[in-house]
């Protein structure tokens, strides 16, 4: 299926290595192209967002609670002298990468270095550069720390909790999904899927957490996550604010987003989806040929 609308942005990645794409509005696809053959691809830091809606969901089951400090969850792991910083540490932190670190950690560089087998540990003794909840930095830390308090309260790991409530009604197949040196899904990253189904859960959360009638997320954590929970403090219109493990965007959009240009994108003010699979360094090369090229057609 290739529509007219998607002509200028096709010509326009022509030196920029693309998989898959596929347009959704007013809940019917209206465009979609592929350059590779649809197969299951890492989404990256797509990924973070499925996480986040595990927390949603467990928030609505009341499992945990936004205000919960982080260190009630982990009492086994914690340092002996716990920092001020530690202590004041909260789930909401997590979700909006503003831990207090100065570095990022559990990067997909360093992982597979990481002689410490037990990541929680390893996470809870990370010197604090800065109080909780102030500053904003970019770290797998945040969302593995999330994706391990949803999996010791449901008592399962995320693939398990999310496919009765998520993947299933989504008609997604059991996923593939990275997990730690002790068994544990990593909920920051590794994540495989197709493009289609990144398209349906943008879908889902366009529509603000209904499929098929049924409410498969919170509505109210969707409303949370399409505001901007903490400015970035950069001056990219792509990342200048971010939420519950979304980034967001122009036009009031808010995305999952992955390393290479794995993107579900909402765009509210159009009624629509984007979603996209590429493999791509330069994702901000992506975003810009795509509000230029093909945001005004749809």
């Amino acid at each position: 299926m290739k529509n007219s609308i998607l002509e200028p942005f096709i010509k326009s990645v022509e030196n920029v290595t693309m998989c898959g794409i596929i347009v959704i509005k007013d809940g019917e696809k209206i465009a979609e192209y592929d350059w590779e053959p649809k197969m299951r691809m890492n989404q990256y830091s797509a990924s973070k967002s499925f996480t986040s809606a595990a927390v949603g969901m467990a928030i609505k089951e009341g499992l945990i609670n936004l205000d919960d400090k982080v260190i009630e969850y982990f009492p086994e792991s914690i340092p002996k002298k716990i920092p001020p910083e530690l202590e004041s540490l909260k789930v909401k932190h997590l979700l909006t990468m503003s831990v207090g670190h100065d570095e990022a950690y559990l990067m997909g560089t360093q992982r597979p270095l990481m002689k410490e087998k037990d990541w929680v540990k390893f996470s809870l003794g990370i010197p604090f550069k800065y109080k909780p909840g102030t500053k904003f930095l970019y770290s797998n830390v945040g969302p593995y720390l999330a994706g391990m308090i949803v999996q010791r309260k449901a008592g399962c790991n995320l693939v398990d909790y999310l496919m009765p409530r998520l993947f299933e009604p989504l008609q997604t197949l059991r996923p593939t999904w990275e997990c730690d040196p002790m068994g544990n899904t990593f909920g920051a990253g590794g994540l495989f899927l197709t493009v289609n189904d990144l398209a349906k859960f943008s879908q889902l959360y366009l529509q603000k957490g209904i499929w098929n009638g049924k409410q498969i997320i919170p509505k109210e954590w969707v409303e949370a996550t399409a505001k901007p929970q903490i400015s970035t403090d950069r001056d990219d219109v792509y990342s200048n604010a971010y939420s519950y493990l979304f980034w967001h965007g122009p036009n009031k959009s808010y995305r999952a987003d992955g390393k290479y240009g794995q993107f579900g994108i909402i765009l509210p003010e159009k009624n629509a989806v984007i979603a996209i699979n590429a493999y791509n360094r330069d994702q901000g090369n992506i975003l810009d040929l795509l509000w230029k090229n093909l945001y005004p057609m749809i």
